[in-house]
């Protein structure tokens, strides 16, 4: 019997004492990856239920079982950030979203602009790569990766939330960390057009911000963004 540091995130998970069975690529990341036995046990975790140790009761090489023992650490708060960024190409835009979910981001929305890489993506692999990513980080929540919408269309339904968006032209104050509800918009590497940025300047609760004294890429431009914005959340 060995305690491991795997977790895994479980997104229903049962009640303390009862038995559930992994998803077939959770059962063979355990099972052929990892080489764990019965009575060996891991860490699993949502947003809801907080962090559990759960053992290990039946392993093949198809089929885990596992059984929730006990609480390891309970459900905690998280900040309510969101990441607006203009579609990347697809290993940029994989590297964003783990590192977004690594920083702490609530909702991840990608946006569709007159000068974007691309147009669409694998939700189901960008939600993959998050859930990894935040196993690997210790978070509790998984954030919510949002289908892409073009940007005139998220600014015509924009919600009461404080929108900061990064201005590469560097003439804004520095982005300092926010407390409460905020989101961060990052646009593509050609910059927003004039119709765009008009229909941005349109929210009544919008800042203009630099990001430093260097012209960043836009993968760039959303951690560093992220890291400054969340500074100060717990």
């Amino acid at each position: 019997m060995a305690d491991t540091s795997i977790r895994l995130y479980i997104p229903n998970l049962p009640a303390p004492g009862q038995a559930f069975s992994l998803p077939d690529s959770q059962a063979h990341y355990l099972a052929n990856v990892m080489r764990l036995d019965e009575g060996d046990t891991i860490r699993v975790f949502n947003g809801d239920a907080g962090e559990w140790r759960a053992g290990v009761t039946k392993i093949s090489r198809k089929t885990a079982t596992l059984e929730t023992l006990a609480q390891t650490r309970p459900p905690a708060a998280e900040p309510d950030a969101w990441l607006c960024f203009a579609l990347l190409k697809r290993q940029k835009t994989d590297m964003v979203v783990e590192k977004a979910t690594e920083l702490g981001v609530s909702v991840i929305q990608p946006i569709i602009t007159a000068r974007t890489n691309a147009d669409h993506v694998n939700l189901e692999r960008l939600r993959a790569i998050a859930i990894e990513a935040a196993e690997q980080c210790e978070r509790m929540h998984v954030p919510e990766i949002r289908e892409p919408v073009p940007v005139m269309k998220l600014m015509a339904a924009w919600p009461e939330r404080p929108l900061f968006v990064a201005d590469e032209r560097r003439t804004a104050n520095l982005l300092a960390p926010a407390t409460g509800l905020s989101a961060l918009m990052i646009g593509p590497e050609g910059g927003f057009t004039d119709q765009e940025l008009e229909a941005i300047a349109r929210i009544p609760i919008i800042t203009r911000v630099s990001l430093g004294r260097r012209i960043l890429r836009a993968e760039t431009a959303a951690i560093a963004g992220l890291a400054l914005l969340l500074a100060a959340q717990p």
